[in-house]
């Protein structure tokens, strides 16, 4: 059997980002109008035996994926327990995460939520900039969660 290709293609590349509707997957921020390079991001990392397939693929920006790295869970705040970070295959967004009144911040409502948003820093201050630029504009949030 020959070893598993980690090439990403363009057509996948473009499908992938389809999916996302040019959004990080994570911090919901649009590539469109992000000052951070956008790039694939595997899931269950490569590292440690994710495949390089659609279904294990995230669009993200660079901020996400840089804190993100090869990790797959951290320390919920509140309970200080050990939780797997929000993934955008298998769950809903929405049933992790809400906006603060203003759309800036990214408020998590369950450990899952919490964890992520800590470690990948999801309310980091350019981020809250820019969703405050979006929502005036009236770009943001993203209506493709309704």
């Amino acid at each position: 059997m020959p070893p598993e290709s980690h090439y990403i293609s363009n057509r996948l590349r473009a499908t992938i980002t389809d999916r996302a509707h040019n959004h990080c997957e994570y911090c919901l921020c649009p590539a469109d109008y992000s000052s951070d390079s956008f790039t694939i991001d595997h899931i269950q990392p490569r590292q440690s035996g994710g495949p390089t397939t659609f279904e294990n693929l995230a669009w993200a920006c660079a901020g996400c994926n840089g804190f993100k790295q090869a990790r797959t869970s951290a320390l919920d705040p509140e309970t200080q327990q050990e939780t797997e970070f929000f993934n955008p295959r298998t769950q809903n967004w929405r049933e992790h995460f809400a906006w603060s009144e203003d759309y800036s911040q990214v408020i998590g409502i369950n450990a899952c939520g919490r964890a992520t948003i800590a470690a990948l820093k999801l309310n980091r201050n350019g981020v809250k900039n820019l969703r405050r630029l979006l929502a005036g504009a009236g770009l943001h949030p993203p209506t493709f969660l309704n």
